[in-house]
C-alpha cells in the first residue's frame, strides 16, 4: 500500500566516474561494490590512482566483496566495521577534501540518505553527487508523529520502533534527514490498520 503521486522520491543516475575529477572519493556498502566495479570494467582502473575508497559489508549478499576492492589498486581502501563508523570516518574525510574531489555513494536508500545528509552539511550540492541504488529495497523511515527513525523497513504498514504507532509508509522523502516518512495509518480509527504486506524486499 502506497500513496501515488508523490514528487519526492529520490531517483539515482547511478555511478558515472568523472574524468575531470582530480580525487575520487567512493562510499560503499555491500552490494555497492559492485557499481565501482562496473565502473572499472567500463573505464579502466586508472582512475583509482586518486581514488579513497571506504567499504562497510553490511547487509552484503558476497563476504569477499572487500578482498575484490582490495585487488583494484585504490589509492586507499578502510573496510569498517559498521555503518554508524562508516559514515564517521566519511565526514572527517568530506571536512578534509580539496577542490575537484568527485564524491561517489553505493549502497542501499538508507545509506545513501545518512552519506549524503554528510556531504549536504559540508556544502556540496546534492546534484553534483554520483548515487546509485545497490542492494535490498528496505527503507529509512522517520515516524511523523515521534520522530523516531527505524532503519531496514520492509514492509508498509510497520510498528514504529520508537512509539509503536501503525505507521504507512509514503514515498515523500526527506533529503534534509535522509528518511521516508512514516504517518500513522489508523488514526482515525485506532485498530483498524490492515496487515503489513511486504514492498520493499
Amino acid at each position: 500500500m502506497l500513496v501515488a503521486g508523490i514528487k519526492s522520491r529520490p531517483v539515482y543516475g547511478g555511478l558515472n566516474v568523472d574524468s575531470n575529477a582530480k580525487r575520487h572519493l567512493f562510499a560503499l556498502e555491500g552490494e555497492g561494490a559492485l557499481a565501482l566495479l562496473d565502473q572499472v570494467a567500463k573505464h579502466g582502473a586508472g582512475f583509482l590512482g586518486a581514488a579513497d575508497i571506504l567499504y562497510v559489508a553490511s547487509g552484503s549478499k558476497a563476504e569477499d566483496h572487500d578482498k575484490t576492492l582490495g585487488t583494484l589498486g585504490a589509492d586507499s581502501l578502510w573496510v569498517a566495521p559498521t555503518i554508524p563508523v562508516l559514515l564517521n570516518r566519511l565526514n572527517v574525510m568530506l571536512g578534509q577534501a580539496k577542490m575537484g574531489t568527485r564524491i561517489y555513494i553505493a549502497g542501499t536508500e538508507g545509506f545513501i540518505g545518512q552519506a549524503m545528509q554528510l556531504a549536504l552539511n559540508h556544502g556540496v550540492d546534492h546534484a553534483s553527487l554520483h548515487c546509485e541504488h545497490r542492494g535490498s529495497a528496505a527503507r529509512r523511515v522517520q515516524c511523523v508523529h515521534c520522530k523516531g527513525i527505524t532503519d531496514n523497513v520492509r514492509t508498509s504498514p510497520f510498528a514504529c520502533s520508537h512509539c509503536g504507532l501503525p505507521l504507512l509508509v509514503r514515498d515523500h522523502y526527506s533529503r534534509r534527514i535522509g528518511a521516508f516518512q512514516g504517518v500513522n495509518i489508523d488514526a482515525e480509527e485506532p485498530g483498524t490498520a490492515p496487515q503489513p504486506e511486504e514492498l520493499f524486499p
